[in-house]
């Protein structure tokens, strides 16, 4: 299965960058529209705080992505800022609030 939102920007990727033709690109819309209804599927009623959350997702996410499909190594600073990005994402979702 490929992970959304990055497997869909891969996907468009593919297809325009490197080449491989419209059906890439079709599928990279596909799954990225699919990302959108799974974004709304969440318990949370704030869109912005899910958006959050899929945000911090993303960067770790793209990071990982790029190991697995294109071999890239990320440096020291790749994985210390997809840290930082997965602690925003956590002080957003999880803080105590008075809602």
């Amino acid at each position: 299965m490929i992970r959304e939102p990055t497997g869909g920007a891969w996907l468009v990727w593919q297809g325009v960058r490197e080449h491989k033709g419209w059906v890439w690109i079709g599928a990279g819309v596909i799954a990225l529209g699919l990302y959108g209804v799974v974004a709304t599927l969440q318990s949370d009623d704030d869109f912005g705080r899910i958006l959050a959350a899929y945000g911090g997702i993303f960067v770790a996410g793209s990071i990982a992505w790029g190991m697995v499909a294109d071999g890239y190594r990320p440096d020291r600073y790749d994985v210390v800022g997809a840290l930082v990005c997965l602690a925003g994402m956590a002080v957003i979702m999880y803080a105590p609030r008075g809602d």
